[in-house]
């Protein structure tokens, strides 16, 4: 059904398609009844042993969206309604912003890509929350996740992301600081050891504030050297985050294409291997104490087992949603619990990790 859509779909224009998706699932989203419906054929059958908690977040199964799709939180029932696990909403900025000039989003449909430069394209905080504070359906964790605006000086960033904590943080179940994407000039320097760490130290002091015991988790990107994923880990350690996203999307063109020359963030089956690295250092360095929830390339349950085994505790997808469509979620999760329990394990939470660990005899 799914793929007469998409052929469809992939005859607009990237964006236009997106406006377009995302239209049919806001409008999902207001009847309540057919998206409770539509989640319970989804979650159908799924087993008690693909439910993960995180971050005292109970997760049904370990599949969730990730943000980007979602900017101003308006369509979250509807995806909610496709079987995710949880949503991300965002990136949001306190102020409203057009982000980067179109073109500014590209399908690679020989790599199962996309490459974006939206630059943070948002209706601002007071609208995201505006769209949750509506919200009357609650089946699973809605994330937030924070940006500066692009006109915001970089050392002045702090105050971007305590404004949007303010606004969004009591009406979400978890908060996330995206300091890793590549289309905001500048800011993945917030990276950076000292800078990273006295951002994070003041928007934990404003989140325990606003939302006492709302869980922080970071944002990475999947360029960080093996030493500076090390040195954001003890960053994250050190001010008791939650966890860390890992990752965001990539600056590398690992192929030909003719337009790999755009400039922005690679997403999908490309950036699989360097998210899913990235995902064992930080599992190694912390010792497995610090929640990791992986992204980057995830289209089957084949990919979720991958990361889980990585070191990642939940999975989330975008670019593999716009390539499988709204039966994604459906379709992979009983493949995922056969694979559990060929593998010997009764509990996502068991796989974990499995890579650095002997193998379940």
């Amino acid at each position: 059904m799914y793929g007469l859509t998409r052929s469809l779909l992939f005859k607009l224009d990237a964006e236009r398609a997106h406006r377009l998706g995302l239209w049919g699932l806001r409008q999902l989203g207001h009847s309540r009844d057919l998206c409770e419906s539509m989640r319970e054929r989804a979650l159908e059958g799924v087993p008690a042993s693909l439910a993960v908690e995180v971050a005292g977040l109970r997760f049904a199964h370990p599949v969730a969206l990730a943000a980007g799709l979602d900017k101003d939180a308006e369509a979250v029932d509807g995806l909610f309604a496709c079987g995710f696990s949880a949503v991300e909403v965002g990136t949001v900025t306190p102020r409203p912003q057009p982000g980067n000039p179109t073109p500014r989003l590209f399908r690679l449909p020989e790599h199962q890509a996309v490459i974006n430069r939206m630059g943070f394209n948002n209706h601002g905080a007071a609208v995201a929350a505006e769209h949750l504070r509506q919200r009357t359906w609650h089946p699973g964790p809605v994330g937030v996740n924070l940006g500066k605006n692009k006109d915001t000086p970089l050392e002045r960033a702090v105050e971007d992301y305590v404004a949007c904590v303010d606004a969004l943080a009591p009406l979400g179940d978890y908060v996330v600081v995206n300091a890793s994407s590549p289309n905001t000039p500048g800011l993945r320097k917030l990276q950076e050891p000292e800078v990273l760490s006295a951002l994070l130290d003041t928007v934990r002091a404003r989140l325990d504030t606003v939302a006492p015991g709302k869980p922080l988790f970071l944002k990475i990107a999947p360029d960080l050297t093996p030493e500076a994923v090390d040195e954001v880990v003890d960053v994250a350690l050190a001010q008791k985050l939650a966890g860390l996203i890992a990752t965001n999307t990539t600056v590398a063109r690992p192929f030909e294409h003719p337009l790999a020359k755009e400039a922005g963030g690679l997403s999908g089956a490309p950036v699989r291997e360097a998210s899913n690295a990235v995902i064992a250092r930080a599992y190694q360095r912390s010792g497995g104490k610090l929640p990791i929830i992986g992204v980057g390339g995830v289209f089957t349950a084949a990919d979720v087992v991958q990361k889980l085994r990585a070191g990642a505790s939940v999975v989330q997808v975008y670019t593999g949603f716009i390539y499988e469509g709204p039966g994604m979620v459906r379709g992979l999760l009983p493949t995922l619990a056969q694979l559990l329990e060929r593998e010997g394990y009764t509990s996502v939470a068991q796989l974990v990790g499995a890579d650095h660990r002997a193998p379940v005899s």
